[in-house]
């Protein structure tokens, strides 16, 4: 099998609720995906999507996304798709770096040798662990009542998991911390996701204020090395995301007893090649994780459902339904939310079906 082309597709994903704000004032009202398609000399189709937190989440944005491809693609074309470790060699030879700009054509390739193998990518990734995984919501930064408020619906919708967007004032922070501890039943899990938004002194303070509650604490500050400072002075369990960006800072963070917890977020690592190695190193090590991915569709929905699916419970802390934060529908077949729930297709790859009719034509198109 060869790479015939590559096809790239812009699409808009509005909020139901509006705006989506996290730490130091960041906020996005309409999010910027890319969906992949690789094409191949034996008429089968390989999907996936990328869609970036904005750009001062990670080193990451929507437009590098798309430049990061039209890099790529020359080096990919006449390709075996189903080389996949080969694939990834390739892309990292041809661009040094830019693993979000890479994850959609790793994912791609697995939609690609799940349809070839007639089995579901969960299957090729290890095995059905669980048959649904638990899903935790985002609450986005508001004011301590707002949040407990959204926190009371969505318990409502089956939601048991919570991460709370903080990062802000450390008084606030306090404030939302107990405000929506409250509104929980005492079995429902909370996390309280300061997006590396408190220095050093602040993140301090709220992990002594909170001390006698139940919750958890994603990456305080921006660094590795801050935040494993706050890890020391406090009992409460702890969370690292950004700063954990690849195989080597998750051996680093094993060794040293950095966290409880990691998210581990399929784009940022460089598609599911990379989140599988690192998911395998944390059952492994006795970690648990959230999976997830930067934000997305119902592509990206997809992918993470197979990646959790193939995880055994224990160490599958939560996931992420991103295709029940948005207004737009981008494909059939994909996840979708029951009692706080989802699961993975059993269909052959991803199990998608992309709709065109929402995609419109590509915005670009790679080919011999």
């Amino acid at each position: 099998m060869k790479i015939t082309a590559i096809k790239v597709w812009q699409v808009d994903l509005p909020l139901k609720e509006g705006r989506y704000s996290w730490s130091n004032g960041n906020y996005i009202d309409v999010f910027d995906s890319t969906v992949v398609g690789i094409e191949t000399d034996e008429g089968l189709t390989g999907y996936a999507e990328c869609c970036p937190l904005g750009s001062a989440y990670l080193p990451s944005f929507a437009l590098g996304v798309r430049a990061g491809l039209q890099e790529l693609a020359p080096h990919l074309i006449g390709q075996d798709p189903l080389n996949i470790g080969g694939i990834n060699r390739r892309m990292d030879a041809a661009l040094r770096g830019h693993p979000y700009a890479k994850a959609p054509i790793d994912i791609a390739c697995w939609d690609l040798l799940g349809k070839v193998t007639g089995q579901p990518v969960y299957t090729l990734l290890g095995g059905a662990a669980q048959d649904e995984v638990s899903l935790y919501r985002a609450i986005s930064q508001e004011s301590p009542e707002q949040m407990a408020a959204k926190i009371e619906g969505y318990a409502a919708e089956g939601y048991t998991k919570f991460q709370l967007k903080v990062g802000g004032a450390a008084n606030d922070d306090i404030d939302r911390i107990r405000a929506t501890r409250a509104a929980l039943k005492p079995s429902d899990l909370l996390v309280a996701d300061a997006n590396t938004g408190w220095t050093r002194h602040e993140a301090a303070r709220v992990v002594a204020a909170v001390q006698d509650l139940d919750v958890y604490i994603e990456q305080p500050c921006p660094t590795y090395e801050e935040s494993v400072s706050i890890r020391r002075r406090t009992g409460l369990p702890f969370v690292l995301d950004e700063v954990i960006d690849g195989a080597g800072m998750l051996v680093r963070g094993i060794a040293e007893d950095a966290m409880d917890v990691i998210n581990l977020k399929i784009s940022k690592v460089g598609g599911l090649t990379r989140a599988k190695l690192m998911r395998d190193l944390c059952v492994a090590s006795g970690i648990p994780m959230t999976i997830e991915d930067t934000w997305g569709g119902d592509i990206t929905t997809a992918a993470i459902a197979h990646l959790a699916r193939s995880t055994p419970e224990e160490f599958c802390f939560s996931a992420t339904d991103f295709n029940s934060y948005g207004t737009v529908a981008i494909a059939s077949g994909a996840p979708r939310r029951v009692n706080g729930r989802m699961t993975a297709s059993d269909a052959p790859g991803l199990g998608i079906t992309p709709d065109f009719g929402v995609l419109g034509a590509p915005v670009a198109s790679y080919s011999c």
